[in-house]
């Protein structure tokens, strides 16, 4: 199974977010893990996903909750 990475310029399209704003969660120790070869900056999409799902809010859960 070959694992699939996204780079910078494209997980920053895909978060609507500034390259600049990676590069300061990467400085600050924020953001997925990612990996640094020969300079270049790549991200795991099984990263950004784990990522992604441990930043999801509790609005599901909330709406569930006033029902029961």
């Amino acid at each position: 199974m070959d694992t699939v990475h996204l780079s910078q310029k494209h997980l920053a399209a895909r978060w609507c977010v500034a390259e600049a704003t990676l590069e300061r969660w990467r400085s600050d120790g924020l953001g997925p893990q990612y990996l640094k070869i020969n300079g270049r900056v790549l991200y795991r999409i099984c990263e950004i996903q784990e990522f992604e799902n441990a930043s999801l809010t509790g609005a599901f859960n909330s709406k569930e909750k006033r029902t029961t």
